[in-house]
């Protein structure tokens, strides 16, 4: 397991991203996770990199995939950043935004699952 850095220079970012949450993120948080029974955390620094929501008890990182990871770059980004993530032992849950805004329920479930899996 690789030990976990925390970069100052991302804490301004990481702050700026919990306050100007993007539509779906705001949905599955007030609506699901902040009152989860096992705690989430919104924007959780990992390196470089930061997490959209991250349960410590599981282990498990969720990410709300919007129009940008479906390019080239943002797969490619992705892929180094699954690859980091998973070498800390975490667990990567990806959801696309569509699935929030029309399978809201089925997503709740899936997190659910996992949570229950992983615990």
């Amino acid at each position: 397991m690789v030990p976990i850095r925390y970069e100052k220079k991302n804490k301004k970012n990481a702050q700026n991203l919990r306050k100007n949450m993007t539509q779906e993120e705001r949905a599955l948080w007030y609506r699901f996770l902040k009152t989860y029974p096992h705690q989430f955390r919104r924007q959780k620094q990992f390196g470089r990199y930061i997490a959209d929501f991250y349960c410590a008890e599981a282990m498990l990182v969720v990410e709300i995939d919007g129009s940008q990871h479906y390019t080239d770059e943002g797969k490619d980004y992705d892929r180094e950043r699954t690859a980091y993530l998973e070498g800390l032992g975490l667990r990567i849950l990806r959801i696309p935004n569509r699935d929030v805004n029309e399978r809201f329920r089925a997503v709740c479930e899936e997190i659910d699952s996992v949570v229950k899996e992983r615990c």
